[in-house]
């Protein structure tokens, strides 16, 4: 069976985490998001894999060929919609056929589940529904399907994970898999309905969080990097080579951190954080529920909890977030939102900062002694 991956969008409302990288590149628990999808198919033994790539396309096939697998890349030079992107890929599709997003996180029991039922949508309870495809069902039978609505009238979602035939390709109008998949409805098709048994979008990228902490959660144990004896280290955590643990400094997992970096010493490391490679996190810092990106640095007596780090961020002494719930303008809509801080790439604060429920877009300098609990826009310098 052929699978195919559409990770050639940008992710506009997880900005600024995608200004620099696709959404599906983001790294969550210290992998790119589309690794997890290509797993999930690999243990249901599905390696003839399509990847239809586009906005900076280069990092995700820079990604791909690192791999030890034979995935085909195709690009869609425009982003026109999932519909135009699966399209570019037709050609290259022989049968049946598995279409995943590449920037959503499935597991590999829901991927057994549908592969093999014909003409079926991945389904699954949302609490936002209006934020996806919902869906209606009737006697396990998808009955419509309707992009984004004002009023959802159901919970239940496409996850947008499909299995399909190349005679879906007749059923295409418009930009959208949805308006494809009610063509199908329309013209008396049966559109299986099957409840996935976990899926994970990050519609935000405070959303991320919230991946981390299921993609964590069955992370195994291991220490290649150099701890002091004198560090607490307990449950499970995964250490890469050439990081070093300072004295004194607790690690409680589920936590994974990568190659290169330098921990402590006296610093806490609590449960649910990814912190990347190369990363220095200074003494007498905490860091709780927290994605760190590469080469970033927190320097000593932060705390940083329920917060995005970008990559190439410094953060100087006495940095702190403080989880808080508010209103921000998403593309245009209020969304409600309770975190710390997301911030871009190059972020660089003085001393004593301390954010609150904001968004702060990459290359932006922000001067010490502030608050921060607005969204600033990317380059700005010296916020005052």
């Amino acid at each position: 069976m052929q699978a195919v991956i559409l990770a050639a969008g940008e992710g506009k409302r997880v900005r600024p985490l995608t200004w620099s990288r696709p959404k599906a590149m983001i790294p969550v628990a210290n992998r790119p998001i589309i690794a997890y999808t290509i797993d999930a198919l690999v243990k249901n033994g599905i390696r003839d894999i399509i990847v239809v790539v586009g906005y900076r396309k280069e990092q995700v096939t820079r990604f791909l060929n690192q791999l030890d697998l034979p995935i085909e890349v195709v690009v869609q030079e425009k982003q026109l919609g999932t519909a135009h992107a699966l399209q570019q890929a037709e050609s290259r599709i022989s049968g049946d056929f598995l279409l995943l997003p590449g920037d959503n996180y499935i597991d590999a029991q829901s991927v057994a589940k549908i592969k093999d039922v014909k003409n079926a949508i991945l389904i699954k309870e949302h609490p936002s529904p209006s934020n996806f495809g919902v869906v209606t069902i009737q006697d396990g039978l998808v009955d419509s399907i309707v992009e984004k609505p004002d009023y959802a009238p159901s919970f239940l979602v496409s996850t947008g994970i499909y299995s399909l035939n190349k005679d879906f390709f007749r059923y295409v109008r418009g930009d959208k898999i949805t308006d494809a998949i009610s063509c199908m409805i329309k013209a008396g098709i049966s559109i299986n309905a099957v409840t996935a048994d976990d899926w994970q979008n990050a519609i935000y990228p405070w959303d991320l969080l919230m991946m981390n902490q299921r993609l964590l959660k069955h992370l195994p144990a291991a220490r290649e990097g150099t701890s002091s004896r004198h560090a607490t280290i307990h449950g499970p955590v995964h250490i890469g080579t050439g990081t070093t643990i300072g004295p004194n400094t607790v690690i409680s997992g589920p936590v994974i951190i990568g190659s290169d970096c330098m921990i402590g010493p006296n610093c806490c490391i609590q449960p649910n954080t990814s912190i990347g490679s190369r990363v220095s996190i200074e003494p007498l810092s905490l860091i709780g529920n927290a994605i760190v990106m590469d080469d970033s640095t927190i320097s000593s007596h932060s705390r940083i909890v329920d917060s995005v780090i970008g990559e190439r961020c410094t953060l100087a002494d006495h940095t702190s977030t403080e989880t808080a719930g508010g209103i921000l303008e998403i593309e245009g809509t209020p969304t409600r939102s309770e975190f710390g801080a997301i911030l871009g790439d190059n972020v660089k604060s003085g001393s004593f900062a301390r954010f609150r429920n904001c968004i702060i877009g990459n290359n932006v300098t922000l001067e010490g002694n502030r608050d921060v609990c607005s969204r600033i826009i990317p380059d700005s310098s010296l916020v005052i």
